[in-house]
């Protein structure tokens, strides 16, 4: 790992301004996150865990503070420019898998290069490496309701791998799936921190928190528990 965090954050604070009054979400936050961490996040819903996770992702911006990922500060940028950050620095894996249901699994994961501009048989030779990867090389051709639940988080996995991202977050990957299963994507997710990629996974589920090398617990906005 290197001496300097991958992710830094200081004083961060989000306020959301809803009809009723300003809700905390975040209360001045410290944190250091080094290359190659596995990290999971966790902490009751309205803890401010979600809101954490979307801050490192660049999918919504910091009331207040400090915030540098990857060497880049993402105060006060516009939605271009975090759109960009987020297509080169962060692979993303949702709990209901988020794909396109009449799309294969190769153009499912081939999806965010075609937004970098990438050509299409660097696409298509990138997505297959990525199927590979999570063990889907048989699967590539079929749709996603082909595929059973821990197969199409298995493309979802691919996808978010397929730019090549220094983070990769994953929001409650296993939520929609069985224990088996979950502990097979687990695996992959294991794998790959070993393979070092730096991972983020918010998690309620606290067998799966504890196959992380660190856990940050969160509680009204700020961070109670940080263990390695």
């Amino acid at each position: 790992m290197s001496d300097q965090p991958l992710i830094r954050a200081r004083e961060l604070t989000r306020v959301y301004r809803l009809g009723g009054g300003d809700v905390h979400a975040l209360r001045g936050v410290d944190c250091d996150i080094a290359g190659g961490d596995y990290v999971a996040v966790m902490g009751a819903s309205g803890s401010g865990k979600s809101t954490f996770m979307n801050m490192m992702g660049a999918l919504d911006t910091p009331t207040s503070g400090e915030l540098v990922i990857a060497g880049q500060s993402l105060l006060n940028r516009r939605p271009d420019e975090l759109s960009k950050f987020r297509n080169e620095t962060v692979g993303f894996v949702f709990q209901q898998f988020n794909l396109l249901p009449r799309t294969t699994a190769l153009d499912n994961v081939a999806l965010p290069l075609l937004y970098r501009g990438t050509s299409s048989k660097e696409r298509r030779e990138r997505a297959a490496a990525c199927l590979e990867m999570v063990g889907l090389g048989e699967r590539m051709d079929h749709h996603p309701s082909q595929l059973s639940g821990g197969q199409q988080q298995r493309v979802a996995i691919a996808r978010a791998l397929s730019n090549e991202p220094k983070i990769l977050l994953a929001d409650e990957p296993t939520g929609a799936l069985d224990t088996k299963t979950s502990e097979d994507v687990m695996d992959i997710f294991d794998n790959l921190n070993a393979s070092g990629i730096t991972i983020i996974l918010v998690t309620h589920e606290h067998d799966v928190g504890e196959r992380a090398k660190r856990r940050i617990t969160f509680r009204d906005g700020v961070i109670v528990e940080d263990t390695q």
